[in-house]
């Protein structure tokens, strides 16, 4: 089921980039990563984390993390992640598991595991260019839009799961190019375990996404919920039901091409910090870069630890 650590090393590399949702947040070359103790392999699984010892300036670039960007590109795909932990539930910070194509957004981007701030729930949404207009394929799904997600929970729950109400329908806005592409079409997995500190509990679990010209669907298991198929490293996607995202309706070959996975944490910018006023986070600190800066310890579980 899972690449063993050197295989994983040689898919995918960290790359020194500045952060392009303007995060506060600093991406280390694999020399620095290693060298800070934020990217090694311990074991049969690979780390990559966060600083979480340094008070730094609020006015500088941003703390210390791992980008890692797959060397080949991709086009249709299965893709299975085994993983031990993922950043916990933190004010100012913001995961992501993802795959993205060249030319943000005319080549799409699917986004598999991404939350931000004290969430606890997976929110799965494609970005697309114009014209990619989608529906919950035949499978049906688990997971609820953003606005139907969002009616399950008092203001209070709402502001902690930093959940933003969209247009409506099952996969949220289901023009997944509205906004530029930013809106996008967005499904929460509202199963408890399936983000942050609450994953990390239950001992972490398994992430597969189906792409392909007809359908692009997402499924979360439990570490003791895995599909037999998937732990005897033969996965058929026909015996799992229904995933948690189910999203169909598009000619996904024409808006989903060349797509590198990437795995990166970053801080505040574009979401953790523009939703960062609405949150319990700004209970704690007016201002979100000054809270990362000034917090190290607060990012003790900001790290990846893939099987």
């Amino acid at each position: 089921m899972s690449l063993l650590p050197y295989a994983f090393s040689i898919i995918l590399s960290p790359k020194k980039i500045t952060d392009p949702t303007g995060g506060f947040v600093t991406y280390l070359t694999q020399a620095e990563a290693e060298g800070n103790g934020l990217y090694k392999i311990e074991g049969k699984q690979v780390y990559f984390g966060v600083d979480n010892t340094h008070v730094i300036s609020p006015t500088g670039p941003g703390r210390n993390s791992v980008r890692l960007q797959s060397n080949a590109a991709y086009n249709n795909a299965l893709i299975i992640g085994d993983f031990a932990h993922m950043p916990g539930s933190d004010c100012g910070i913001w995961p992501a598991f993802w795959v993205v194509g060249p030319n943000w957004v005319s080549s799409g981007e699917i986004d598999i595991i991404e939350g931000v701030n004290i969430g606890v729930q997976d929110q799965m949404t494609l970005h697309t260019s114009p014209g990619c207009t989608v529906k919950v394929g035949t499978q049906g799904q688990t997971g609820m839009s953003q606005r139907e997600f969002s009616s399950h929970l008092s203001p209070y729950q709402a502001s902690r799961y930093n959940t933003i109400p969209s247009l409506g329908t099952s996969t949220g806005d289901p023009n997944c190019g509205d906004g530029g592409g930013y809106n996008g079409c967005a499904v929460v997995d509202y199963v408890g375990t399936s983000y942050g500190t609450a994953f990390n509990s239950v001992g972490g679990g398994v992430y597969a996404t189906l792409w392909n010209a007809s359908v692009i669907a997402i499924w979360y298991w439990e570490r003791g919920q895995v599909p037999a198929d998937v732990t005897a490293g033969t996965p058929n996607p026909a015996n799992w039901g229904s995933p948690a995202a189910d999203f169909s309706g598009c000619l996904f070959d024409t808006y989903f091409k060349n797509m590198n996975i990437i795995f990166d944490t970053t801080f505040c910018g574009s979401w953790a910090g523009a939703v960062w006023p609405q949150s319990y986070c700004a209970t704690v600190d007016a201002s979100c870069t000054d809270y990362v800066a000034k917090n190290p310890q607060a990012y003790a579980d900001g790290y990846w630890l893939v099987v």
